[in-house]
């Protein structure tokens, strides 16, 4: 009996482990928002050692320290998405088959990404470079996010409703919509485009598209949650909507408070990085788990 009962809590527990992911990956998008701030992203000029050493403690200052931690979270996410691959094919027929999959599948971004990590420092910080580093750490967060939902919905099975693919449709517009803006603001960030706007009237186009961009995503992700409600979605669906509605409000006016302080908040710009990521997950979390029961 208690084997029975551990075979079908499997899911759930990945569900679980899958989440405590998603949280770490949203805290590494801020670690490594907080590094191109406080300009740390070569803090430690090696990789993936710093100063030759696991824990520099005669170079530790913010800088390195924020650097440092920025591989140590990435190490940590690394490490449990092996354990998660591992047990997702070891288990895998306890599990649905799409599961083993879409655990490797996270493992091989991983990888990629701490490839682009290592790039990022040896090649002094290119910007392309860098925004590629911030998509794929953005496509992590969806995909966890939605592997956890997924595994979740197993063990909540309900009936499908007949308009769902119309929340669906603006839902997975609104996702697209706000990881093009993710992209934008990453771009606009690494080439320091609002600081030489700013400064020198340099690089303000950037600024123009990234505000233009935003009134659309704004509007996206709002018709989305009234979309929910109108057609009566199940409540976790309305509420993760409304969430990300309220997420995108913030983000908007967190842009525009960094901006009228001359980008000398350095808490602002984390937190609009942070709640970029954040945005990412809700979305994908509401549209994944409408998908599974739509």
């Amino acid at each position: 009996m208690s084997i029975r009962w551990s075979e079908q809590r499997l899911p759930w527990r990945l569900a679980q482990l899958c989440s405590h992911l998603v949280v770490a990956l949203v805290a590494l998008v801020g670690i490594g928002g907080a590094t191109r701030v406080m300009e740390a992203g070569l803090a430690c000029p090696d990789w993936p050692l710093c100063y030759g050493s696991l824990l520099p403690g005669g170079r530790m200052n913010m800088q390195v320290f924020l650097e440092w931690f920025h591989r140590l979270d990435a190490f940590v996410v690394g490490m449990a998405l092996v354990v998660l691959c591992g047990v997702s094919i070891w288990q895998r027929r306890k599990l649905p088959t799409w599961m083993p999959w879409m655990s490797t599948a996270a493992l091989l971004l991983v990888v990629f990404q701490g490839g682009l990590g290592a790039l990022t420092v040896l090649a002094l910080l290119p910007s392309s470079v860098v925004t590629a580093h911030l998509a794929t750490a953005l496509l992590l967060v969806g995909l966890l996010s939605a592997t956890s939902q997924q595994l979740l919905s197993l063990e909540a099975p309900s009936p499908p409703r007949s308009q769902a693919w119309i929340w669906i449709a603006l839902a997975a517009a609104s996702l697209v919509a706000v990881l093009g803006q993710c992209l934008l603001g990453g771009a606009m960030a690494t080439q320091w485009a609002a600081e030489r706007c700013l400064s020198s009237g340099e690089g303000c186009q950037w600024i123009g598209a990234h505000r233009h961009w935003a009134t659309l995503v704004a509007g996206g992700v709002c018709l989305q949650a009234g979309a929910a409600l109108w057609l009566g979605l199940k409540p976790l669906v309305r509420g993760l909507s409304l969430v990300a509605a309220g997420l995108v409000l913030l983000q908007v006016g967190l842009g525009i408070s960094s901006l009228h302080l001359q980008l000398q908040a350095p808490l602002i710009t984390v937190a609009h990085q942070v709640v970029a990521a954040l945005l990412v997950a809700v979305l994908t979390a509401g549209l994944s788990r409408e998908v599974a029961h739509g």
